[in-house]
């Protein structure tokens, strides 16, 4: 008698190490059937951009060589194609990892219901969060707004993360056609701009590895005050991995903890873990509140009178702005897919500050050229620079980007890298006055006070 099947639905888990659902499955001695869904329908507006679509394929990519070429690829709505699948199958289970979008929780529960009723047996796992946001609130039970007390009292209060599993010595695949292949989803543009990313990543699970030791090695002694220098190699370029799950946020918690301590850098191993503590606070502020990604969490910044002005907003994205540190981020964007975090907070700040552009665009755009592109960092960062979000960066402290690039950027190693006419005739007087656009900016936001 042939063994039962279970669909093991992959999603932001694209690895075979700390993979809750793939390990159940085996354990339990289930032929596997591995499934992709590209499913942008139910996504929305929040249909992956075009540098997170390249990510993926090269995820997707390494992740079936792994598999042995043994992955399922389907693109379309994932509540028409899983039981399609299933019956095509004969498979008597789905197991998945969470996903914390509002829009995929939504799915993915009506999924769930109507799985159940069919008698299909259904279980997820939490594979993508060192807590779950349900399980870090205060002690009335409603959610942390503010980080250090989300972080300090609340998550380092819990039992710490478990230790990652790993991957199975030896999986069981289901015979099944057609499979199709990553190439069938369509993910690549038809121009080949994404060629200049492959120079900068290693897009696999062994390349998420390789970049957490290459930091852990490298970057973490000296971290809590270099990690702020956009020209040194002190930081730990794991956003991406970790979105798509190219590695766990277990795997790389565990690894940074063993590697601080045997070096006895505590201050800077505590700095580390409490980054990925940000990352956590936003996954919390979007699950509690869904609208996060389009509404301010403070009221009161409906009313704020943003300005209008597609040239300048063009000028910012291609970092045309006449600023220097402003438009090497903005250029370190377009060319590698990903932008010093420090940086992101000063070209965020001119935009939404100096030049008044709603945080949408702002939000947009990282959206569509980043990497790492994660709708819980990209709204609680884009509404924290905005100053209306949750622990947000009040509204009067605007980034000077001429003091930042002096005290971040001392030697112009960055700017000089990325903006190579700074100096020069060639290059744009500034996009704005920095001391009257500071004080246009507090005259707009004495209006909503």
């Amino acid at each position: 008698m042939s063994k039962k099947t279970a669909i093991v639905w992959f999603r932001q888990d694209l690895r075979l190490k700390d993979n809750p659902a793939l390990t159940h499955a085996v354990q339990n001695g289930y032929d596997i059937l591995p499934v992709y869904i590209y499913d942008q329908d139910n996504a929305g507006e929040w249909a992956i951009g075009e540098a997170s679509r390249w990510w993926l394929f090269k995820s997707l990519q390494s992740m079936n060589e792994a598999m042995k070429g043994n992955m399922v690829f389907r693109s379309g709505k994932a509540g028409d194609i899983l039981p399609a699948l299933i019956k095509d199958s004969g498979a008597k289970a789905v197991f998945w990892n969470r996903c914390y979008e509002p829009w995929q929780i939504a799915r993915d529960k009506k999924i769930k219901e109507a799985l159940k009723v069919d008698n299909i047996e259904t279980e997820s796992f939490n594979a993508s969060l060192l807590w779950e946001p349900w399980e870090v609130l205060k002690s009335d039970g409603t959610p942390y707004k503010v980080f250090t007390p989300y972080y300090r009292k609340g998550c380092l209060s819990k039992p710490a993360p478990a230790q990652p599993q790993d991957a199975p010595e030896k999986i069981s695949y289901t015979d099944f056609s057609p499979r199709y292949s990553e190439n069938d989803l369509e993910l690549l543009p038809k121009i080949q701009w994404y060629r200049k990313l492959d120079q900068h990543w290693d897009v696999s699970e062994d390349g998420a590895r390789a970049r957490l030791d290459h930091f852990l090695e490298n970057g973490l002694k000296g971290y809590k005050e270099k990690r702020n220098n956009p020209a040194l190699d002190h930081v730990s370029k794991m956003s991406p991995y970790l979105h798509f799950g190219n590695i766990s946020p277990r795997e790389v918690w565990h690894t940074a903890r063993l590697a601080g301590m045997a070096q006895n850098l505590e201050s800077d191993l505590d700095c580390f873990c409490s980054e990925l503590g940000w990352r956590e606070f936003s996954h919390s502020l979007l699950y509690h509140f869904p609208d996060l990604p389009r509404k301010p969490l403070q009221e009161k910044f409906k009313a704020f009178p943003w300005a209008k002005d597609d040239g300048a907003l063009a000028r910012w994205q291609k970092g045309l702005t006449g600023i220097p540190i402003v438009d090497a981020g903005m250029r370190e964007l377009w060319e590698t897919g990903w932008m010093h975090n420090r940086v992101r907070m000063i070209v965020a700040s001119l935009l939404v500050k100096n030049m008044l552009l709603h945080w949408h665009h702002g939000e947009d755009w990282f959206w569509d050229c980043l990497v790492d592109a994660d709708l819980a960092n990209n709204s609680a960062s884009w509404q924290w620079v905005a100053g209306c979000g949750a622990d947000a960066a009040p509204y009067f402290r605007v980034f000077n980007p001429i003091t930042q690039a002096e005290k971040f950027d001392p030697d112009l190693e960055y700017i000089k890298k990325w903006v190579p006419e700074y100096g020069t005739a060639d290059y744009p007087d500034p996009i704005v006055d920095l001391k009257t656009s500071r004080e246009k900016a507090l005259e707009a936001y004495q209006q909503i006070k």
